[in-house]
């Protein structure tokens, strides 16, 4: 049995498979409020109860370094040793989030992608995944000539770079409201579309309605920016559910660019099936595509958003199969 595991900032997200002829199989999932707890080994032995595994895996958000990681959003520190002795476990893994799901795109099947270009035909080579959620995760595949490599980045981390003149005045905004470094996660994360909002309202390139101050106070306010962006109800949200999008396409294509994706580039995380059908008018895959001299190369290369919603427990779930598998035919 294969223990997988989806950590983030706000809920963890656990399953359990069986595997056999290189295959996962399914068993259960549950999700928990991640701060409601103390530390990942609380909610592990509370879900397994009397089951056991052979081996587990967890996707975090961050950089893993020798097995360990000190969570940001979250006051744990984890480390795949310790997991592995607390919970009796024979083999644990630690990998980062997005990593995780690379990984998991090898289990997923046609119904899971929604296309927003085809590129070019059986493109194959290097791919890419880029994943606004919580916050902005980004991950390689490597291709070997035969197969994909997945590799953790952190890039959402990296300097956003203004295209145009209200871009320009954005980072002006951000880089004032936060005192120094603006990165793209200020702008393509749950967070970041609020800072988009706000920035659009407090600079007056809109107004904003009575009626959602008062839901924007009570509320989620990313959740109902994007709402009423997609409805059309407030001008200013839709305004800056637009700009979010022309953001996602321009570091979208900036990560083709930084990767040589043309094997693909995948849209991840849990705000793209969303607004999906902004994503599907022009304004993601231009800015995608407007890259001056390279636009030819971008043109050649399929996007794909990702629909299914357990990718990084998939990934993680691989990886923890892959691995138990190798330690297993090592002993043997």
């Amino acid at each position: 049995m294969i223990l997988a595991g989806d950590v983030g900032g706000t809920k963890v997200h656990l399953a359990l498979y069986d595997f056999a002829n290189g295959k996962l199989s399914h068993t259960r999932d549950e999700k928990f409020p991640a701060r409601q707890y103390d530390g990942l080994e609380v909610i592990v032995r509370e879900f397994l109860g009397a089951d056991r595994v052979t081996a587990a895996c967890f996707g975090v958000p961050g950089p893993v370094r020798d097995g360990r990681l000190r969570l940001t959003n979250l006051p744990w520190t984890l480390d795949n040793r310790e997991l592995a002795a607390n919970l009796a476990i024979q083999h644990v893994f630690l990998i980062n989030d997005l990593e995780a799901n690379a990984h998991g795109l090898s289990e997923l099947r046609n119904g899971d992608f929604a296309v927003l270009a085809q590129g070019v035909r059986n493109g194959v080579g290097n791919a890419a995944i880029i994943s606004a959620g919580t916050g902005l995760g980004v991950a390689g595949l490597y291709w070997d000539g035969i197969t994909h490599h997945p590799f953790a980045a952190e890039g959402g981390h990296a300097d956003f770079a203004p295209a145009n003149d209200l871009q320009a005045e954005l980072w002006q905004y951000l880089h004032k409201k936060f005192g120094g470094h603006v990165s793209w996660e200020r702008v393509l994360s749950g967070p970041g579309q609020f800072n988009l909002y706000q920035f659009l309202r407090d600079t007056g390139k809109g107004q904003e309605e009575p009626w959602l101050a008062k839901e924007l106070r009570e509320g989620d306010p990313s959740a109902i920016v994007s709402k009423h962006g997609l409805t059309g109800e407030s001008p200013l949200c839709e305004q800056a559910v637009d700009l979010f999008v022309e953001l996602y396409g321009a570091a979208a294509g900036n990560l083709a660019l930084n990767f040589l994706a043309v094997g693909g580039v995948f849209i991840g995380g849990g705000i793209a099936p969303k607004i999906l059908p902004k994503l599907k008018d022009r304004r993601f895959m231009q800015a995608f595509l407007n890259k001056g001299r390279l636009r030819t190369l971008l043109e050649q290369i399929s996007v794909r958003v990702v629909l299914n919603d357990k990718t990084a427990l998939l990934g993680a779930g691989h990886v923890a199969m892959m691995n138990a598998v190798k330690a297993k035919s090592t002993i043997g």
